[in-house]
C-alpha cells in the first residue's frame, strides 16, 4: 500500500477532525441535557450529533487507507470532548446546591448571601473540633462564582461544595 501526503489528502484528515469535533461537542452536550430532563433539546442535539457522526465515519471508512483520517478521526474525538465541557461550562444551565461548613463564621456567610439576594438555610451541626454552621444554598450554575466570592470574603476557611440539581419544585429562587 502507498500513501502519499498531498494538499487534498491531509483537507479531508483535517475535515474529518472538525465533524469529530463537532459531533463530540454536540455528544457532551447532548448528555447534560439528558441528564437535567430536557428532552427537546436532547433530541435535537441527538439528531445533528447522529447526522455529523454518519458522515464522518463513512468518510474515513471510504478512505481508510489513508492513516490521516484515523489520526483525524481519533484527535477531533478527543478534542471534541473538551470542547464540549468548554461550551457546557459557559452555558452553566441548570442549578447548583452549594453546602458551606464554617467553624466560626457562619451567620456572617448567610448575612452577606441573603444580603445579595440569595436564600440560604443555616443549620448548626458539631464537627470535629466543636460547633460548626453548615450552610445551604441552591442557585443558578452561573451564580456559582458570586456565590463562592462572597463566602470566601467573609470565611477565607470556610469548606465550600457543590453538586448539580436536576428539578426544582417551590422554594425561593433569586430572579
Amino acid at each position: 500500500m502507498s500513501f502519499t501526503i498531498t494538499l487534498p489528502v491531509i483537507l479531508m484528515a483535517l475535515g474529518i477532525f472538525a465533524l469529530r469535533v463537532v459531533d463530540m461537542a454536540l455528544d457532551t452536550i447532548r448528555v447534560l441535557f439528558v441528564v437535567r430532563g430536557r428532552k427537546g433539546l436532547a433530541w435535537v442535539l441527538g439528531f445533528m450529533q447522529s447526522l455529523v457522526f454518519v458522515i464522518a465515519i463513512t468518510t474515513v471508512l471510504a478512505n481508510v487507507d489513508n492513516p490521516l483520517n484515523i489520526i483525524g478521526y481519533a484527535a477531533g474525538f478527543a478534542t471534541g470532548n473538551v470542547v464540549g465541557m468548554l461550551i457546557e461550562e459557559r452555558l452553566a444551565i441548570g442549578h447548583i446546591h452549594i453546602t458551606v461548613v464554617s467553624p466560626s463564621r457562619g451567620a456572617v456567610i448567610a448575612e452577606q448571601l441573603r444580603a445579595n439576594g440569595f436564600a440560604v438555610t443555616e443549620i448548626p451541626a458539631r464537627g470535629r473540633s466543636g460547633m460548626v454552621a453548615v450552610l445551604h444554598c441552591d442557585v443558578r450554575r452561573r451564580q456559582m462564582d458570586s456565590v463562592e466570592t462572597i463566602v470566601l470574603e467573609a470565611d477565607p476557611d470556610a469548606y465550600v461544595t457543590a453538586e448539580d440539581v436536576r428539578s426544582v419544585r417551590r422554594g425561593f429562587w433569586r430572579a
